[in-house]
């Protein structure tokens, strides 16, 4: 989700700056968990960063290294981060959850490119195991979520614009849904019984992001839709929410840019 908005950037030309850096604000509103009734709105720092770098990249596609690229597959080195989770309503009388970093490969087939790159179709499909953020860092389980990605550029023949169009299912073993999912005996409660979770399918995500760079600044804005029905720990007494939408908005200044360029593909 963040990826989609802070790296949501423009690239025209066959060249570029090896790397730009700006600095911004924003906001984004989510809930605690997937499923949680309990939501807030954070302001944060916006970090506007573009590396073209051979393995390391930082652009519209998010932070990766690229371990293979051919013109129909690419294979990259993938993350994603979830905030700690403490004075939820639903976890009350329960640990606090920590913030869990998640690495791992993802298999991006590129399906369809126009002639002229403004339209492209991927099919994105990262496998990332997922450790808590702690002094002492625990294995908390796998993720799997394979989904179709459409950028558009110039989208409704409004020039300068760019408009990334994400859906796809969520996949996760037992042991990640295990730790944000089940209740354990002894925090059982009248209202909340006893949950054991089991690993599968974990609902589905669909996401627009909307995005300009101008000379001297970047804008952009994302909205996700979140829907839970079907997933294997849809039966938690700590799902409240079966579907919701969260989004978010964010502006950086361009501050510096390199004075190398290096070609990128258009």
């Amino acid at each position: 989700m963040l990826a989609a908005l802070l790296w949501t950037v423009s690239s025209y030309a066959k060249e570029a700056p090896l790397w730009e850096f700006g600095l911004g604000a924003g906001a984004i509103a989510f809930h605690d968990y997937r499923g949680s009734d309990t939501a807030h709105a954070y302001p944060l720092p916006i970090p506007y960063i573009v590396y073209n770098g051979k393995f390391l990249k930082a652009d519209r596609d998010g932070v990766r290294g690229t371990v293979f690229d051919q013109k129909w597959l690419e294979i990259n080195l993938s993350f994603n981060l979830t905030t700690p989770v403490r004075n939820d309503r639903e976890r009350s009388g329960m640990p606090d959850l920590r913030s869990t970093v998640e690495v791992g490969p993802s298999f991006d087939f590129h399906l369809f490119r126009s002639d002229r790159g403004r339209v492209k179709l991927d099919l994105r499909m990262p496998l990332r195991a997922v450790t808590t953020v702690e002094i002492a860092p625990r294995f908390v389980g796998l993720t799997f979520s394979p989904r179709l990605n459409l950028d558009l550029k110039d989208p409704f023949g409004v020039p300068g614009w760019n408009l990334g169009l994400l859906v796809g299912p969520l996949y996760a073993n037992r042991r990640y849904h295990d730790y944000f999912y089940s209740v354990a005996p002894q925090f059982a409660t009248a209202s909340r019984p006893e949950y054991s979770a089991t690993g599968g399918y974990a609902g589905t995500q669909t996401l627009a992001a909307l995005s300009k760079r101008y000379p001297k600044f970047w804008m952009g804005a994302y909205m996700r839709y979140d829907t839970l029905a079907g997933a294997a720990f849809v039966d938690s007494p700590l799902v409240q929410r079966k579907s919701y939408w969260t989004g978010g908005f964010g502006f950086a200044w361009m501050i510096q840019k390199s004075e190398r360029v290096v070609e990128i593909p258009d």
